[in-house]
């Protein structure tokens, strides 16, 4: 069964959950712990061909994939065959295999693999250094590894750290800075961003710009701005929402800071399979309200085949506000 994230993760006054936080603290230290000796003992494997990591320093989602694609896109142009790694999260296949979307599901392979396989050649592997390698094997020039910043059994040639930039209505990319199971960190922010090259912090279209205080934690490293925008515009009319991501809320504020006439909106936990119950539940509801039905790209990726012709898409892309300083890294990186 998987769980919803918990909201108050990133809330950053402490009295949120207060009870809930203090009996999970010392599982908070155990899991610190274990991470840094893992880190610290392992020694990162050299697949011949440069490893470029998009990570992050929280448990959920905070955008890491739209990135993907964007580098995955931006090294195609620049003429570099570049490949997407990732561990397949929430398949059942183990790899290494270059997924094929038109033969492989996303019960195989994970929703965001089969989502970039669209576009690119994209590898799984539970094992990322094998997953690397075999994709070099396959001609990558270069490989894009999607969720590695904490796993240390590659070498990596650029690591970048993703940060989630929305910090209104009191929420905090890193909640007050609790690891998890008490916080959404996956490691003290500082130690995280020590093994960091850069950091990217994502917006939302419609943030302006990115909270002061927050940038102001990353002084030393380069900070690179991107920003969710909308491929197309919603679907017109009425619609009814729904997502199983991270931060599912986010997808309601920007449908509708994108003008989309939302009549409800339902969260599902992050990977979740959409079985044939829940997808009728959805359109009955929908159907009371004269409305359609409308989700993200991973989403849509996960639901049976006939209810795609049923569900309306809406994809992302990820937009620099540098893009010359973002190519420069990625030229540094596939030349060392």
């Amino acid at each position: 069964m998987k769980l919803a994230t918990p909201r108050w993760w990133y809330v950053r006054e402490r009295r949120t959950a207060m009870l809930t936080r203090m009996l999970l603290t010392p599982l908070s230290w155990i899991w610190a712990g274990a991470t840094a000796r893992r880190i610290a003992r392992t020694v990162p494997a050299d697949p011949g061909v440069p490893v470029i990591c998009v990570g992050n320093l929280t448990v959920g989602g905070v955008g890491k994939t739209p990135i993907v694609r964007e580098l995955l896109t931006r090294l195609t142009a620049a003429g570099v065959a570049a490949h997407g790694l990732s561990r397949g999260y929430g398949g059942k296949l183990a790899g290494p295999l270059r997924v094929d979307p038109a033969a492989n599901t996303a019960a195989e392979v994970g929703d965001e693999p089969l989502m970039l396989a669209q576009d690119f050649p994209v590898w799984i592997a539970r094992d990322r250094a094998a997953g690397a390698r075999a994709a070099a094997q396959a001609g990558a020039q270069a490989v894009v590894l999607d969720d590695g910043h904490q796993n240390p059994t590659v070498r990596k040639a650029l690591s970048l750290v993703v940060v989630d930039g929305e910090t209104r209505n009191d929420e905090w990319p890193f909640g007050d800075g609790a690891v998890f199971p008490a916080g959404p960190m996956r490691e003290p922010l500082a130690t995280g961003l020590a093994r960091a090259d850069a950091v990217i912090v994502l917006l939302p279209g419609d943030l302006v710009e990115p909270d002061a205080g927050l940038v102001a934690l990353f002084a030393g490293k380069p900070v690179l701005i991107a920003r969710l925008e909308p491929l197309a515009p919603p679907p017109p009319g009425p619609q009814l929402g729904f997502a199983g991501i991270g931060k599912p809320w986010k997808v309601e504020r920007s449908l509708k800071a994108a003008g989309c006439e939302l009549v409800d909106f339902a969260q599902f936990p992050d990977h979740g399979a959409y079985d044939e119950r829940t997808l009728r539940f959805l359109a009955d509801r929908a159907a009371l309200f004269g409305a359609g039905l409308v989700t993200t790209e991973k989403d849509w990726v996960r639901l049976p085949p006939a209810w795609r012709e049923r569900v309306a898409s809406w994809p992302v892309r990820a937009r620099f506000e540098d893009e010359q300083a973002l190519d420069s890294l990625l030229e540094q990186a596939v030349t060392r």
